[in-house]
């Protein structure tokens, strides 16, 4: 495992391995203990444990210095993260918009504010040397969660979003304060040493577009292109990341700017692999957390088989369980899966 691995494929480079990495794996910390072959609280074990699994790549991102649920408005969902004991369970709070004109009104530069540009550049920065000192074998990206749907969600909750966006006019002007405030920090990571960004932004539902596709070509997917602009005039990689199913925006993504893709099993990977496998890094695989957690062991055999099969027309891949790894996996299929895996990321000539 190495960083160089992650970069080389992130930029399409001559590796002899294939780049991996896992989401969620804090949540099994017993496992994570066993590999490590020490304790939580062990001042190595968390450079142990990711090497023992062989992590080349830490998925992160960072909104900055404003907290919005301090600046401004936001609305709480509720129950938002897994634990399988339901110790996150939280209650729905009453939203603070109310109809549609409330969100039409909004403007999220206004609302939330923006700090000082170099506090946020040095900031950045600082957060750079930290994972780079804590993780010296494994990329660690940079990256922003809130983009412009994102955004949008978490100010307004799912219910008054989807009723604002049925004004498409309307709900631009809206959603293009959530892109002023994204390309901001945009340009504070260009000014980083950090080399790849992850632009995160839920932006379709696992049945696809929850708006018309033209809202998203004309509306949204332009303002991903300036997005990163910045960062592609700063010679940084961008890795794009969205849950559900986006198959139907992939090229159109691709055409404004993105050099990876991060998905879940919503999108084929197969069907990733043949079309964007030599322009492009892929981050996920066919294996599906649901089956590893149903125990389908030969479904999770066969699953990694087939992508590493799909991968041999690839020049730049990280494997990672698409939709991250549950804390009700079973470890015997923590084991099951990483025992086929692992011994598969050296490339065959």
């Amino acid at each position: 495992m190495s960083r160089q691995t992650a970069l080389d494929n992130i930029r399409l480079c001559a590796s002899d391995r294939w780049a991996h990495t896992e989401y969620s794996m804090g949540y099994h910390q017993t496992y994570m203990e066993r590999v490590a072959g020490v304790p939580v609280d062990h001042p190595e074990h968390h450079v142990r444990a990711h090497d023992a699994l062989q992590f080349d790549f830490h998925w992160n991102t960072d909104d900055g210095l404003i907290d919005w649920s301090h600046a401004g408005r936001v609305t709480d969902m509720g129950h938002a993260v897994y634990a399988a004991d339901g110790s996150d369970q939280r209650a729905l709070k009453p939203s603070p918009f109310v109809k549609p004109e409330d969100v039409w009104a909004f403007d999220a530069v206004a609302e939330y504010g923006l700090p000082d540009f170099e506090e946020q550049m040095q900031a950045y920065q600082k957060a750079v040397d930290h994972h780079r000192r804590r993780s010296p074998n494994q990329l660690t990206t940079g990256g922003y969660y809130k983009t412009i749907v994102s955004g949008a969600i978490q100010a307004f909750g799912w219910e008054m979003l989807l009723l604002a966006a049925a004004e498409p006019a309307r709900i631009e002007r809206v959603l293009d304060g959530f892109f002023r405030r994204t390309l901001f920090h945009m340009q504070a990571w260009a000014r980083t040493s950090v080399e790849v960004i992850i632009q995160h932004d839920d932006f379709v539902w696992s049945a696809g577009p929850f708006m018309h596709p033209d809202f998203y070509r004309q509306v949204i997917i332009p303002r991903y292109a300036a997005l990163w602009q910045p960062l592609h005039d700063a010679d940084k990689k961008i890795l794009f990341c969205s849950d559900g199913d986006y198959t139907e925006f992939v090229d159109d993504l691709a055409g404004a700017g993105a050099d990876g893709f991060i998905f879940e099993p919503f999108v084929d990977f197969g069907m990733m692999a043949e079309r964007f496998g030599q322009s492009h890094c892929l981050v996920g695989s066919f294996v599906d957390c649901r089956d590893l957690t149903f125990r389908n062991r030969e479904r999770v055999r066969t699953d990694v088989h087939r992508t590493f099969a799909a991968l041999q027309g690839c020049r730049g891949a990280i494997v990672a369980v698409g939709n991250h790894l549950p804390p009700n996996i079973p470890g015997d299929m923590l084991d099951l899966y990483y025992g086929a895996v692992l011994p598969r990321l050296a490339r065959t000539a």
